[in-house]
Order: C-alpha cells, then sequence, then structure tokens
C-alpha cells in the first residue's frame, strides 16, 4: 500500500525572512525523555473542484516560510545542552521539510473508519523523525494529493519543542497564511504573538524541595501481575467509536448514578469519557483482579502555575494526571467511580504540585513506567479542526499512526461530538466495542 504513495520532491524550507541566530534553551516539561517523540497530525479535505494542484502546493509552501519567521525555532535543530540537563534549540535558519506527493490508493472515504492497520497510512507523512537529537528536522508537512482530487496534509511536529496547544497555534497561523481570503481579513500576524519564555518553567537553581513520591503516581511502578506490555502491544487493530452530545449526556447520567456516597456528581465530559474508554478497555483486555491500573492524561498547567504564563506560550505546559486503581474495582464499582478517579486527579495538579513535576523530571529524571498504564490525550479541544488552508472542507482530523495511546478527536461538524481512536489486541477489539457502546453493561 505504502508503495502507491509516489514522493514527487522533498524540499527543505527556510524562514522567508532572517531570524535570529541563537541558542534557545529548553524547559524542564520540554526536556522529559518521554516527550522526545514526533506529533503526527494528519488533516484530510475533501476535494475542492477546479483547485489548482500546483498552485495550492506552491501557496502552502510559500506560507510555511512566512509561518516560520515568526515560529523560527521549528526551522532550528535540538541537541543536548552540553553545559547541563535539558536540551537546546540551536536556531540557525537550518529548515523544515516540505513533501510534495500522489496517491491513487487512497480516496476521501477511507477516512470516514478507523484505518485498517496501525501504520495504515504511514506513507501519507513519509518522513518519520524517530530521535530528533540526530540532527533532524522537528518539522516536516507532507501534501499528498489524492485519487479523487481530495488533500491529505501531514505533519509530524517533534514535541520537545511545543505540546499540543503550540502545535495548534502554529497550524492556525500557517493555514491563515496559506488561506488566501483569510489572510486578507487577519492579516499576516497571529492572534496572539508566540512566545518563548522556557524558564519559567524550570525549578529553581540550587534550591530542591522534599517531594513524596506517593504524590506522584504518574512516575511509580506498579508490580506486573500479567505481562502488561505484551499482553497490551501485540497484534493490534485500531479501533473508532463515537460519541455525540446524547451519549455523552448518558455516560454522565450514570456516572451520577453509580458514585461513591459523598461524591461530585458533577462531571465533564472527559472525565465521564475517560472513565469509560478506561474501563471497557480494562474489561475488554482481561487482566488479573489485583492488577494495578492507570489512567494518565494531560493537564494545561497555563492557569495552574503562578503567576501563570503568558498568551502565546507555546512549549509543553502540561503535566500528567493520574488515575489508579486495580482491575476489579474499576469493573465493579462503575463509571461513576472511575469518573471520579479522573476527577481528582485533575484536582491535585496545583501550582506547588506542578513545581514538583519540574524537580522529578529535572533533578531526578523521573519518567513513566508504561506497565498498568492507559494513556489518553485530549485533541478534541486543541482546534485543530479550525484549520483552513483554503482547501475546501476539512473532512477528518486524526493521528497518522494508530497506536495503543487513545486519543479523543474533533469531528468538524460537531463541535460537542468526540470521535475515540485507540488500538487495541484483535482478540479484544468486539468485546471492547461491545462494552463501548453499551455503557449501561
Amino acid at each position: 500500500m505504502g508503495s502507491s504513495v509516489r514522493v514527487k520532491e522533498a524540499s527543505v524550507i527556510t524562514p522567508s525572512e532572517p531570524t535570529p541566530s541563537s541558542v534557545l534553551a529548553l524547559s524542564a516539561l520540554d526536556s522529559q525523555l518521554f516527550l522526545r517523540f514526533t506529533i503526527e497530525y494528519l488533516l484530510v479535505y475533501n476535494p475542492c473542484p477546479g483547485l489548482d494542484q500546483a498552485a495550492t502546493t506552491a501557496r502552502l509552501k510559500a506560507a510555511l516560510a512566512r509561518a516560520l519567521v515568526l515560529y523560527y525555532p521549528f526551522a532550528g535543530r535540538v541537541r543536548p545542552r552540553p553545559d547541563g540537563p535539558g536540551l537546546e534549540v540551536v536556531c540557525g535558519a537550518q529548515g523544515a521539510v516540505f513533501i510534495e506527493a500522489s496517491a491513487d490508493c487512497y480516496n476521501v472515504n477511507d477516512f470516514e473508519k478507523a484505518p485498517k492497520t496501525v501504520t495504515h497510512w504511514r506513507s501519507l507523512l513519509s518522513l518519520h523523525v524517530a530521535d530528533v537529537l540526530k540532527g533532524s528536522p522537528p518539522l516536516v508537512v507532507q501534501m499528498t494529493w489524492l485519487r479523487d482530487g481530495a488533500a491529505a496534509l501531514g505533519v509530524g511536529i517533534n514535541h520537545c519543542i511545543c505540546d499540543g496547544i503550540g502545535s495548534a497555534e502554529f497550524l492556525n497561523h500557517f493555514a491563515e497564511l496559506a488561506n488566501e481570503k483569510r489572510e486578507l481579513l487577519l492579516g499576516l500576524r497571529p492572534k496572539q504573538k508566540p512566545v518563548w519564555e522556557r524558564h519559567l518553567l524550570n525549578p529553581p537553581r540550587g534550591k530542591q524541595t522534599r517531594v513524596d513520591s506517593a504524590s506522584h503516581p504518574e512516575f511509580n511502578r506498579v508490580a506486573d501481575l500479567c505481562n502488561f506490555m505484551s499482553k497490551v502491544s501485540t497484534g493490534l487493530k485500531p479501533t473508532s467509536v463515537t460519541f455525540d452530545k446524547r451519549r455523552l449526556n448518558e455516560l454522565k447520567r450514570l456516572a451520577r448514578c453509580t458514585s461513591q456516597p459523598g461524591e461530585s456528581v458533577c462531571y465533564t465530559s472527559f472525565e465521564v469519557l475517560a472513565a469509560h474508554v478506561w474501563r471497557s478497555w480494562a474489561r475488554a483486555i482481561g487482566f488479573p483482579p489485583n492488577q494495578k491500573l492507570k489512567l494518565v492524561f494531560s493537564v494545561n498547567v497555563r492557569n495552574r502555575v503562578k503567576p501563570g504564563l503568558p498568551e502565546g506560550y507555546y512549549g509543553n505546559a502540561f503535566v500528567l494526571g493520574c488515575a489508579e486503581t486495580s482491575a476489579k474495582e474499576l469493573e465493579e464499582r462503575g463509571i461513576g467511580f472511575g469518573s471520579g478517579l479522573v476527577k481528582r486527579a485533575k484536582e491535585r495538579v496545583g501550582n506547588e504540585h506542578v513545581r514538583e513535576v519540574m524537580e522529578l523530571v529535572w533533578e531526578r529524571k523521573a519518567c513513566p513506567d508504561p506497565v498498568g498504564v492507559l494513556i489518553v490525550s485530549q485533541w478534541s479541544r486543541l482546534g485543530l479542526e479550525k484549520i483552513d488552508v483554503g482547501m475546501g472542507k476539512l473532512l477528518h482530523v486524526g493521528p497518522v499512526c494508530c497506536d495503543r495511546y487513545c486519543l479523543f478527536l474533533p469531528l468538524r461538524e460537531h463541535c460537542v461530538s468526540v470521535k475515540v481512536m485507540v488500538a487495541v489486541p484483535t482478540l479484544a477489539v468486539d468485546n471492547y466495542q461491545l462494552f463501548m457502546r453499551a455503557s449501561h453493561l
């Protein structure tokens, strides 16, 4: 299948104007060991009759060059700091990569369901940067024209430089520059100027606080009672289940009915959906009753640290929330129990908690252990569905490759609806989908 995607040209795109030549330090949160990978987005646009493909590709390349003027670290290169812990970006306008391609193996309808395999769409971002520290570009964009005139825009952004919110802000700025009609209305500058200021999320020099590891379960190991990684990573098959407003409200009702005595019964859509996915996944795979399980998810700290971070801060400004319980409790005590665990995990994240995380990852190189863990990432609140590059209607937003990390994805036409995408072991797929759809079970 991958051989049917033909790469026409790969170009290095540099900023269209002179940019500062400097070395910028990344923060303690940016430099975490588990963030040294590439966030890979796949945006699919419906066919746009009469669209000049060559002119559109040229317009996107020019827009990328202009976007790199304000976001010039994306044109730099990441390396370890030579004089201490952490990473830094060498900014010398080295450039991002833009790939032009065509594919006669896909049409727009292929993206309405989950991919057939975990790597089925891999060729739609053919340059996969496995290790940005080896001198690879932190930003790769691929425009692939599909058989029916639709377009797939694959984007890879290294996680060391930004988080999901920051990457979405960059992509929306790039899109506004590429969309000639919107550019006339909005001008050349983004709605808010990008802010670097990574020192704001570093622990104070020379000051160490005593951190209670029990208050940070995301970094603690649990006993492996079932050969966990083999159980959850072997023979994976992608799945996709959509929850509209009605189904989300049904989950909230069930969560209220199954909450613990004295528990707050006001849950957000994220809390109930995360708990429902976690419980369905665990039940379908079938862990031993006493296996400790964790649900790990990102918590935006831009307004949780003191002082708050400035608008436009596009670095990694999140820490991991962590809900933890046994497989038996997760199943038997219902969605309200799980929702309460998720809610309390979010509420633990305050200024002091964030400062402790910075010290743990900076001084002690703390890193989450994968045993017992399901990771949920909420892409549905990033604004990815608003990325309008002037190629018509956006049909699909999702990852390039589907894996065992669960994503909450936006639906372009239904702002409240959420698509849940995760790859589960093939033998567990039927039960997982049954539990996801029959939330009363």
